[in-house]
């Protein structure tokens, strides 16, 4: 239970244009166990609401044109937890004119009740009640509001820490795939595990980026990146990957693709969470022995390209379907739940099909009887027909042009510190490396490098302060490269303000990393800070 609200927020504001009748009424008030504060002017008054008060027990005569304004200005400071009460007492002879005039002054104050007199002293010590009653849980709203602000500021801080924590391990794989493409690209039996160790990185850091921005994911309010897009080669791609999966389970997995490209304008990496949900629901939920077939087939006539996923498992019940696509909504499946899952799949292929301009849904004659899940998105328009898709899972390596760089990298993760170094040696750069912050800003200092690398996170002292000392000690002769698993804008924010010239998001895309080393001017020397850009990992 939230705090009971204590000393001027539980107390009862008075004012009339008699101190006496203030007294009085005051008196009253207290008698029956409440606080009362008589206040001598309408400055007083409006500044005790704000401050924090129950209730104001106003006579109407008291309600001048500068006291209503005055009370006006501060209602609107009010947080939107807060209708703050007034109780007022009007005169019981008032012509209609007079009413009228003070319905317009009431609703100027928004939350009033008027007490007309002669009043007996229980009905205002009711209605006072009352409105401390009310007031009480306007003050237990606010406290839900204030833990819930906490909540969010625990989530969104674990969150931070998960997300550089997942990032750490990603930049050593992705580091590793790397080198292998560049060691073993002539072996094309490696071809295959490196295509795929680029892809899951690529997804896994996209995801991670995220889960970093929870909000935006939970309101649906995810920025696409959208290019051209083969929507067949998508779910053909994903039916193959998901062959040995289908084998294990003892289902016959089938695609029928529709034979020539299908361009949407889509997000790939949302594109392949849309198939993949659907496909992954459909395999889990098809017993040994049973048949999923994936179908795309455009719809020329309507513009669209339509997906289908049947398969001939559990079925889904009538009442099930209506609610199917509502987080954490499941149909019943077993008393032991063994396939698991929070309920969170289909929501999250409602929102990003919605977000393409396409639609879902699903349809099954029962239980028992299969489910057919179908989606439909718009074709990319004419003008785009002859482009390529241009996602790319692989940033290009070894840009043409590109002179050798000497390097230091500052990182205290050893997998990630050894790997990038071989990675940047086999293109070719001169690298040495520290392992904590001080060994950082002295390798620096002794090689005035063209490029530091430089991790955030370091022993000793933090990449901030190491990026410090480099500016104060040799000013702008180094680029500095914030190289970090923190990747919200404020942290970006922290790393030019401490002197960095850009931003990179671990796990390092080589291609972003190359394209920044190539922008160094042709003699070696850093570009003017001017015009470093911020240059987070691709989220693509």
């Amino acid at each position: 239970m939230p705090p009971e609200p204590e000393g001027l927020e539980t107390s009862v504001l008075v004012l009339t244009p008699s101190g006496r009748d203030a007294s009085l009424v005051a008196r009253a008030l207290g008698e029956a166990g409440f606080a009362a504060h008589v206040c001598e002017t309408a400055d007083e008054l409006a500044a005790r609401i704000a401050e924090g008060a129950g209730a104001a027990l106003l006579a109407e005569e008291a309600l001048t044109p500068p006291l209503v304004a005055r009370l006006a200005d501060a209602l609107l400071t009010q947080e939107p937890w807060s209708d703050f009460p007034f109780l007022i007492f009007t005169e019981g002879a008032a012509t209609a004119r007079e009413n009228q005039r003070a319905l317009r002054t009431f609703d100027v104050l928004g939350n009033v009740t008027a007490l007309e007199r002669p009043l007996h002293i229980l009905t205002m010590i009711s209605a006072v009640r009352a409105a401390l009653r009310a007031r009480e849980r306007q003050y237990a709203a606010r406290a839900a509001l204030l833990e819930r602000e906490r909540e969010v500021r625990q989530r969104d801080q674990f969150l931070a820490m998960l997300g550089h924590e997942l990032r750490n391990p990603l930049g050593a794989v992705r580091n590793a795939g790397q080198i292998l493409q560049l060691r073993a690209a002539s072996l094309s039996d490696l071809a295959r595990p490196i295509a795929v160790i680029h892809r899951q990185v690529h997804n896994l850091s996209r995801l991670v980026d995220d889960l970093l921005d929870v909000a935006r994911v939970t309101t649906g309010k995810i920025v696409l990146q959208r290019v051209p897009t083969d929507f067949g080669d998508v779910c053909g791609g994903l039916v193959e990957e998901s062959r040995r999966a289908s084998r294990e389970r003892g289902l016959d997995l089938a695609y029928d693709g529709p034979g020539r490209p299908t361009l949407v304008l889509g997000d790939r990496v949302r594109l392949e969470q849309i198939v993949n949900n659907l496909l992954t629901n459909a395999l889990k939920y098809t017993p040994a022995g049973g048949r999923v077939t994936v179908s795309v087939e455009r719809c020329p006539d309507d513009g669209e390209v339509e997906l289908r996923v049947v398969d001939t498992g559990m079925g889904i019940d009538g009442g099930a379907l209506r609610s199917i696509f509502e987080p954490f909504t499941q149909s019943e499946r077993t008393l032991d739940r063994a396939q698991g899952g929070m309920g969170l799949g289909l929501s999250v292929v409602r929102t990003l099909v919605r977000l393409h301009g396409g639609s879902v849904t699903a349809a099954s004659p029962g239980l028992g009887h299969g489910t057919t899940f179908t989606v439909r998105l718009p074709l990319a328009p004419d003008d785009l027909a002859g482009l390529a898709d241009v996602e790319e899972l692989v940033a290009p390596l070894g840009l043409p042009g590109r002179p050798p760089r000497r390097i230091v990298i500052v990182e205290d993760s050893a997998e990630n510190r050894e790997t990038l170094q071989d990675l940047l040696e086999d293109l070719g750069h001169e690298v040495h490396v520290a392992v904590d912050g001080i060994e950082g800003v002295e390798r620096t200092l002794a090689l005035r490098p063209e490029v530091a690398l430089v991790d955030i996170g370091l022993p000793l002292i933090d990449g901030f302060e190491v990026a410090r000392r480099v500016r104060a000690a040799i000013g702008s002769e180094t680029f500095l490269l914030a190289l970090t698993g923190y990747g919200q804008p404020e942290d970006r924010a922290r790393a030019a303000a401490a002197g960095f010239d850009a931003h990179l998001t671990k796990p390092v895309d080589l291609g972003a990393l190359e394209r920044m080393l190539v922008t160094l001017t042709a003699d070696g020397r850093p570009a003017p800070r001017a015009a470093a850009v911020d240059a987070p990992s691709r989220r693509n």
